[in-house]
């Protein structure tokens, strides 16, 4: 019997042994039992056993794939809609393919280890790799919270890694001042002789890359409206590379959320800019500042990146290098990496600090000039 009366007593209350028999996933029989004192503790003993074993069971099959669905919807609601993108795409491609059918019980060690051979055979950089570790990572740790996994098996397998790695500051890629100014040089004169207004619109973009800092789909989404006088307000971005078409969406953090005062040579490129576009038919504030009627194409802007580096006879870099470009400028001229960190919209300052701090020289040899007139 499920509930068994047993000799022994406490507080006046009868003693009652409790047994709830199941079979677990493995087809092995299971047996839990457990002491209640009372006839009303021991039937609602009982009731909370049995509603645990199928609780159990309804996980035991529940396969990676339906994980998957479930934690999708779960953070599309706590992440912007380019993020949710990038973790649809890694998941689709290079977890569920191999673990999709997988039932959480039978999600082990061994299962997991012979993922990661699968994944470590692709021609991928071991970067890559390690996103898609972390992508499954952060997937196996909503089914922690959610109490469908005691705890992730992945932390055993561990993250890939590079045999020949040797640690060393990463190499940063940007354009002094100088080289800047043979690039707009070259920028300005490819949109003086095609004399369009997307012409003109890309010269535009690179010269708010190098003179504010801001992320691509940050520029891409600035419209008239978010310049006010001097002051330009970072409020929007864009993301290209979604199903449906072009999507406005909030800038990647709440830190990116930012008014920067814009210098004389870029306020004297803006101007003339919006000068162009006011002569279209229906122009408003509401219209791109770089694009127009529609943002400048990623595509587009990656061709004319080069084109113009090769016409000004410059190293290529990449359009997010500008970003290092405007940090770097303000770095060596000694700009408080706090301002700078606001400027990049950083969530945290540690993020500029990790980035740009081996480009401070000049500090270090202020501080040993000052430490030399100590004698």
């Amino acid at each position: 019997m499920p509930i068994t009366k047993m000799n022994g007593k406490k507080d006046g209350k009868q003693q009652y042994r409790v047994r709830v028999n199941y079979t677990d996933a493995n087809g092995n029989y299971k047996r839990i039992e457990r002491t209640a004192y009372g006839a009303a503790e021991a039937k609602m003993l009982e009731t909370q056993l049995s509603q645990s074993v199928k609780e159990k069971s309804i996980v035991a099959k529940m396969t990676v794939q339906k994980l998957y669905n479930e934690y999708m919807v779960a953070k599309a609601h706590e992440v912007r809609e380019s993020t949710l993108d990038k973790s649809r795409q890694v998941l689709e491609h290079h977890v569920l393919p191999y673990l999709g059918k997988t039932t959480l019980d039978k999600l082990n060690t061994a299962a997991l280890q012979k993922w990661k051979n699968n994944i470590s055979e692709l021609s991928v950089s071991v970067k890559t790799k390690q996103n898609i570790y972390k992508e499954l990572r952060t997937m196996l740790n909503y089914g922690v919270r959610m109490d469908y996994l005691p705890k992730s098996p992945l932390a055993k397998v561990g993250n890939f890694s590079d045999p020949y790695f040797v640690a060393q500051q990463e190499t940063l890629h940007y354009y002094t001042p100088e080289q800047y100014k043979k690039f707009a040089r070259a920028a300005r004169a490819a949109a003086e002789l095609a004399g369009s207004l997307t012409d003109w619109g890309y010269y535009v973009f690179f010269a708010i890359a190098f003179y504010t800092g801001m992320r691509k789909g940050e520029i891409n989404a600035l419209k008239w409206s978010d310049i006010d006088g001097d002051v330009l307000h970072v409020r929007r971005s864009i993301a290209q590379k979604l199903k449906g078409g072009d999507r406005e969406t909030p800038p990647k953090n709440k830190s990116s959320y930012r008014d920067l005062q814009i210098p004389i040579p870029l306020m004297e490129i803006l101007d003339a800019h919006k000068k162009r576009q006011q002569e279209l038919p229906g122009f408003s504030d509401n219209y791109r500042v770089c694009g127009g009627t529609q943002c400048l194409r990623d595509t587009s802007l990656a061709n004319k990146n080069i084109q113009f580096a090769d016409d000004a006879g410059l190293p290529h870099i990449r359009i997010h290098d500008f970003r290092h470009s405007h940090a770097s400028l303000l770095v060596n001229e000694g700009i408080n990496i706090q301002e700078i960190a606001r400027r990049l919209g950083h969530s945290k300052i540690e993020i500029t600090w990790n980035t740009y701090s081996h480009l401070y020289p000049r500090e270090e040899e202020r501080a040993v000039q000052i430490l030399n007139k100590i004698r």
